[in-house]
């Protein structure tokens, strides 16, 4: 099979005045991005760069994310994205770790940027550097097209390598299964060092549309932007639909030609897809894996307001299993294991690590997810949690995305998390850690979850932090929350 990696020249070609990108307030039209990208890959080849070599990225959401992205193929280097939330010395030992030959970053990061790599530039200077004419070069399926780090919760995060075959794959079906249109508009705001090129920006310019990039996610410009430029799509984790939902602009913000909004990177809760649902914006569940990238499942708009703490059902390039412990397959809950072709090659460098987490069976590469599902009658996955965060109180397994799910209805929770602590008779139990919306007490919420869930369930520990620690991507860090307890009760 053969498919076309450097698919923006097409595009450039099928509609070259077609506006492709907004980006500080001017409009680059698909020839004139497709020329970004040539320019930048003459930049590289003029700093020696060859195919294979990693390119370092550390900035906030910028143009050039989109420049070396198009430019890979041409050249066949490796854009190596890092999350400029790091602190210097977790960002040194990714620097050791990927080896990038050179290194480009955003106007924020030029005095940090200097100090971790020798050669560095600001990423305009892919527009201005000396150019150097290329050579022809043919990008293959397999070729590694990015490197992305994961969540990286605990540990140092390990580079998924990401094959042009996984970003192609991808883009085709998320055009076909969610039912994306060449007018559709939508705001990159999650950051492009993570998914956010994966997710609905390739599928979007791989289809011919629109995407807009905002820089750093603020509330009321997205709002103001959602309504000035038409944006008919709404991509974004949890964390950030709540912060528009309270946001004292949403009241009033036009959201009329949004078709659907979609929530990735965890469960959205219930109170903030209602406010959405007052605004007549059409909400489902999203799920995917910076592995198996990214964009896993699918379902039918109505269905997954109908169901809405589904997942939906795999997309039609990929394959799902439920496993139990031992790896057997099972029919109603288990560790998710999805293959296809859009699982990751590897990780960089990690040959453990990748043996761990990609398995053989039956002529088919699965990924181990970690994330406990359940599927019903019907096809429908839902998910459980991670299969690290369930923990076992008094002989009984207790899912913490299940008591999440149930301090959302309470009405002072803003925003909440739960893990499990070590306890001396029960061996673990529920950790509650709850940034309140309004004053409420441990027992209102003990008496509220005792109506609700098992009593084995309800946590016995909860905490009262101001605000919830959370990862580049939006995620919640249950670690420095167990850690954070730990250090209470030690």
């Amino acid at each position: 099979m053969e498919l076309n990696p450097n698919w923006l020249a097409r595009l450039a070609e099928y509609h070259p005045d077609r506006p492709a990108v907004l980006w500080r307030g001017r409009w680059i039209s698909y020839a004139d991005l497709y020329q970004r990208a040539v320019r930048a890959a003459q930049s590289l080849a003029g700093l020696g760069i060859q195919p294979g070599s990693r390119v370092g990225v550390l900035s906030l959401n910028h143009i050039g994310y989109l420049d070396l992205y198009f430019a890979a193929p041409l050249l066949g280097f490796i854009p190596t994205l890092f999350n400029h939330r790091l602190s210097e010395a977790e960002l040194q030992n990714l620097v050791e770790y990927t080896r990038p030959e050179v290194w480009f970053y955003g106007e924020d990061f030029s005095e940090q940027s200097r100090k971790l790599h020798r050669s560095s530039y600001p990423l305009e200077s892919l527009q201005t550097l000396p150019a150097q004419p290329l050579q022809a070069y043919q990008a293959r399926l397999e070729d590694t097209a990015l490197i992305l780090f994961t969540g990286g919760t605990t540990g140092l995060p390990r580079g998924a390598q990401i094959p042009y075959r996984q970003l192609l794959t991808n883009a085709f079906q998320t055009c076909m299964s969610w039912g994306l249109q060449p007018q559709d508009r939508y705001i990159v705001a999650t950051p492009m060092f993570h998914a956010a090129l994966n997710a609905l920006c390739t599928p979007l310019l791989y289809l011919g549309g629109s995407v807009i990039l905002q820089e750093k996610f603020d509330p009321a410009e997205y709002l103001r932007w959602v309504t000035e430029h038409q944006v008919s799509l709404l991509f974004l984790v949890p964390t950030m639909y709540q912060m528009l939902a309270q946001h004292a602009d949403f009241a009033s913000a036009s959201l009329r030609g949004v078709r659907w909004a979609v929530s990735g990177g965890a469960p959205c809760p219930a109170p903030v897809r209602q406010a959405f649902k007052t605004k007549q914006v059409r909400f489902k569940q999203g799920y995917g894996l910076t592995e198996c990238g990214v964009n896993c499942f699918t379902l039918d708009l109505d269905e997954a307001e109908q169901f809405p703490e589904s997942v939906g059902r795999p997309m039609p390039h990929l394959w799902a299993r439920l496993v139990d412990a031992q790896g057997a397959e099972v029919q109603q809950e288990g560790e998710l294991w999805l293959g296809g072709p859009v699982v990751m090659s590897g990780y960089y460098r990690q040959p453990g690590d990748t043996t761990e987490a990609l398995v053989e069976h039956e002529g088919r590469v699965w990924l181990r997810t970690g994330d406990l599902a359940q599927r019903d009658e019907a096809g429908r996955y839902y998910i459980v949690g991670r299969a690290k965060e369930m923990f076992i109180s008094g002989g009984e397994n207790v899912y913490p995305i299940e008591i999440e799910r149930a301090l959302y209805d309470h009405p002072a929770v803003l925003e909440c998390a739960v893990a499990g602590v070590p306890d001396a008779r029960w061996g673990e139990v529920g950790m509650a850690a709850i940034v309140l919306r309004s004053p409420a007490s441990e027992e209102d919420f003990r008496i509220f979850l005792k109506s609700r869930l098992a009593g084995y369930k309800v946590p016995k520990h909860f905490l009262f932090p101001l605000e919830l620690p959370k990862s580049g991507p939006g995620k919640i860090l249950k670690t420095e929350l167990v850690a954070r307890f730990r250090e209470q009760h030690a």
